[in-house]
């Protein structure tokens, strides 16, 4: 695979610092443990002024997150509980805990999701099952549990789900992730209209490649190397240029916004 750091510096962005937009905000974040856009999110939301409540089922590495960014930005600033989005309980439990620890919410980012890489023909129930769980009806969970909350306090309130270009395109080898990724669009759509009543946007962005270690180490180089070239620019986005795009979701910028599903790539329909 061609060293993508090596594309021209032109269509290389410099990394923009904060300017308050998520001042006083709470925002609960998921799967925002490690390097992945979930913790770039997290760091980016600190940076413009928000409360976290970082939120991983991998508990060690979340524990690891919670110190490097509670170190950066304050004690504070920065709240952390495990939680696997597939079991109904956690998810309550992290949703009250934004309450108790925060007194409230504002801001929801959905970044949960599982990947794998089967053909269909010999894709087993338990693949399919597994991937639609984490990554489609854990956002389901996520977003029920965020409405429940915005409505009762009727004050608004912002929801931004991940998904991904594979919910337009297909790709051999990832039947159960797109319909997942398709699913997380079309419930975002559906959320949103629902929500609208009590002042609550729900968007959803659709990264394409974002490039971290954990890819690295799951995904192929030949596959990398092949969506690398897809992409406009010739190379990755970092998870911090998504990021960018869900604090804009979630800020006054987008304040008519909603329904919608934000392409974070040149892989759009």
């Amino acid at each position: 695979m061609t060293d993508n750091r090596a594309t021209d510096d032109r269509t290389r962005e410099r990394y923009v610092p904060g300017h308050g937009l998520l001042d006083g905000r709470t925002a609960v974040i998921t799967a925002a443990a490690g390097t992945g856009i979930g913790g770039a999110t997290a760091r980016r939301f600190l940076e413009e002024g928000a409360r976290v409540l970082l939120s991983d089922a991998h508990a060690r590495r979340l524990a690891d997150t919670h110190a490097e960014l509670a170190a950066g930005f304050g004690a504070d600033a920065v709240t952390s509980l495990p939680c696997d989005v597939t079991d109904e309980n956690q998810v309550r439990t992290l949703f009250d805990a934004a309450a108790d620890q925060h007194g409230g919410l504002d801001i929801v980012v959905n970044n949960a999701g599982l990947g794998g890489t089967a053909d269909l023909v010999d894709m087993s129930d338990e693949d399919w099952s597994r991937v639609l769980d984490v990554t489609l009806t854990g956002t389901f969970r996520c977003t029920r549990a965020a409405l429940r909350a915005f409505r009762a306090a009727r004050r608004g309130g912002i929801v931004v789900n991940n998904a991904s270009v594979a919910g337009w395109r297909a790709q051999a080898g990832q039947a159960h992730y797109a319909a997942a990724k398709a699913g997380v669009m079309a419930l975002t759509r559906c959320a949103a209209l629902e929500a609208a009543e009590y002042g609550v946007r729900v968007n959803a962005v659709a990264p394409s490649l974002a490039m971290h270690p954990h890819l690295v180490k799951v995904t192929s180089a030949e596959l990398l190397g092949e969506l690398t070239a897809c992409e406009a620019f010739g190379r990755y986005a970092e998870p911090w240029e998504v990021a960018n795009v869900i604090v804009f979701l979630a800020s006054a910028y987008s304040s008519y916004l909603t329904g919608e599903v934000v392409s974070v790539s040149s892989r759009h329909p």
